[in-house]
């Protein structure tokens, strides 16, 4: 029982990959490299990596109160605000009087 159906699909022939894709360059040895290699060997310190990575994927306090944390912030931005432009105006005015 031949049936003559066509293939499925066409293969596409392989292509030549340039040599820079085949063997890219090594990856430069940065400083935060070496301190990861650092960290990696020595098992305390890849604890405390570990360690540190789970305590900051925990919920955050502003994630579980967000209203009043944009409030806080509110308040905090404006009254810093207000002090530096007050200080402006004071230096500004001293400077003008010319008692400095």
């Amino acid at each position: 029982m031949t049936t003559d159906r066509p293939p499925g699909h066409e293969h596409r022939a392989r292509v030549d990959l340039p040599d820079w894709m085949r063997h890219p360059t090594p990856k430069r040895r940065t400083p935060a490299r070496y301190v990861d290699e650092l960290i990696e060997g020595w098992p305390a310190l890849r604890a405390v990596r570990r360690a540190v990575w789970h305590w900051r994927g925990r919920s955050r306090w502003s994630e579980s109160h967000p209203h009043l944390v944009a409030v806080l912030s509110f308040v905090v931005a404006a009254v810093l605000g207000t002090a530096l432009m007050t200080g402006a105006y004071y230096l500004l005015a001293l400077a003008t009087s010319g008692e400095y």
